[in-house]
């Protein structure tokens, strides 16, 4: 597998270089999203990247994109890589996590569904016994399943920033009654898609964070990245117990390592030490594994 930490595409117009993703502009209707190999965690970059990662990102999410398409259209276009590329360039280092997108209006909330307590949720329960405004049966422990999976949306930081957890009531106000419940009707019916599939593979989505954009008409379109171990949390089901934060094929691994030091989850990052990136990277290519076969 390649290593990119930073795209570098001369005569493309870069419109944003996000965490992980750098999202060149190729025409009125057409984008050319790349994934990176950069790691984020508590929504810091932090300072050494994950060699291939943004490859398995994207194989992961392709994945997902066609296994769902029944359910919701999405951000490809079907256009490849290689016929977009500036001249020069080694398609090589790009055509297995770069995806040629729509180009869509994103909708301003991060797309949340939870099954299973755990991260922010576990803490919002503990302090109040609700998540985002949703009242939840008492004595429920960490990491169990939730009677069923809940809509959990939150806000879309600023790069440096923390996302903020908010009820349904604000994403009304933000989008609209109509677009509100097309994007929690949609978070939900992937989600128990995709859970019941991952969990014949062996794998437990615990949550996952889903991204929508609007075409010109107002069609909804789920986009960016889907169901991947950088926007989800994956549990082996041979792991797996109440009580306890479970093992995980995600970057929780990597945020278990980081609560571990005495940093005040702002940027700079700490440096990750080789090992913790290895196991990082073996886990995602797991996953991969687990879930396509």
């Amino acid at each position: 597998m390649s290593l990119l930490i930073q795209s570098d595409l001369p005569g493309l117009h870069l419109l944003h270089r996000g965490k992980v993703r750098d999202v060149y502009a190729l025409d009125a209707e057409r984008l050319l999203i790349v994934a990176s190999d950069r790691l984020s965690a508590f929504d810091v970059v932090l300072p050494d990247p994950i060699p291939g990662k943004g490859e398995l990102l994207t194989q992961l999410s392709n994945f997902w994109f066609a296994r769902t398409a029944f359910l919701m259209p999405n951000h490809l276009t079907g256009f490849s890589v290689a016929s977009v590329l500036p001249a020069g360039v080694d398609a090589t280092l790009y055509a297995q996590r770069s995806v040629v997108a729509r180009r869509l209006k994103p909708v301003p909330i991060e797309a949340v569904a939870r099954g299973y307590l755990a991260g922010s949720g576990w803490k919002d329960y503990q302090a109040s016994g609700r998540i985002s405004g949703i009242a939840l049966p008492a004595g429920l422990q960490q990491a169990e399943q939730l009677p069923q999976p809940i809509f959990t949306p939150s806000t879309k930081a600023a790069a440096g920033s923390h996302d903020e957890t908010i009820d349904f009531d604000r994403v009304v106000a933000t989008l609209g009654a109509d677009l509100a419940e097309q994007v929690r009707a949609a978070t939900l019916a992937l989600y128990r898609h995709a859970a019941a599939y991952a969990a014949q593979r062996g794998i437990l989505i615990a949550d996952t964070k889903f991204e929508f954009g609007l075409d010109a008409a107002g069609k909804l379109y789920v986009m960016d990245e889907m169901l991947t171990p950088d926007s989800s949390r994956f549990w082996p089901a041979a792991g797996y117990r109440i009580g306890t934060s479970p093992p995980s094929y995600d970057k929780q691994f990597v945020r278990d390592y980081l609560e571990t030091l005495h940093w005040n989850k702002q940027a700079p990052g700490p440096h990750i030490p080789p090992e913790v990136i290895a196991k990082t990277r073996a886990k995602y290519a797991e996953a991969l594994h687990k879930l396509t076969a």
